[in-house]
């Protein structure tokens, strides 16, 4: 089997895992996919507020990218076993893979996929931004963050150049994850 890479652009940049530096072309990245913070999930996540330990009633976005003509996306493609694959479908739940092999402009010697927000994902965020509930997990904003974080200013300066401006409340938010076994439903 070719290698198989996946093109990190967000949460996905490898801090500890080599990657290929690499554009992903006819992309935009923007922060306009979201979960519904009072669903439970097994086998996923929720926050709560650190401060007062409540589950706030919110939608939490993340980055994500959509095609845009002529726009381009900086990021990482990193090798990945394919036998890993459904495990990352898995945690990569608001988002499908998509085969973007032929718009790499990089050295990356296989097959690439990224994961781009499903249209339920895209709802849930614009449903939030509409009720004024939307926001960014800052231990989200500072993950990807310092994945981007290098001895090179430019890979910065390239992601707030390739990305849409962040326009929706930064929250303090812990992350809990959801065992596999847990009850499913809203809260």
């Amino acid at each position: 089997m070719p290698d198989t890479y996946v093109f990190g652009y967000g949460s996905l940049l490898p801090r500890l895992v080599p990657g290929i530096p690499c554009v992903l072309r006819e992309y935009r990245r923007g922060w306009d996919v979201a979960m519904n913070n009072r669903v439970t999930m097994p086998g996923y996540k929720y926050y709560e507020d650190p401060a007062t330990g409540e589950r706030p009633h919110v939608f939490v976005a993340f980055l994500n990218i959509r095609p845009a003509p002529g726009s381009r996306v900086n990021g990482v493609a990193f090798e990945i076993d394919p036998r890993d694959i459904p495990a990352l479908d898995r945690r990569e739940r608001n988002y499908a893979r998509r085969d973007v092999t032929e718009l790499i402009e990089g050295e990356v010697p296989g097959r690439v996929w990224a994961y781009v927000g499903t249209p339920a994902g895209r709802r849930r965020h614009a449903r939030g931004v509409a009720a004024g509930t939307a926001v960014v997990s800052r231990e989200y904003l500072d993950a990807v963050r310092a994945g981007l974080d290098s001895n090179d200013p430019r890979v910065l300066e390239e992601f707030e150049a390739t990305t849409d401006a962040l326009d929706l409340p930064v929250r303090e938010l812990r992350r809990i994850e959801v065992p596999e076994d847990s009850y499913s439903g809203v809260t």
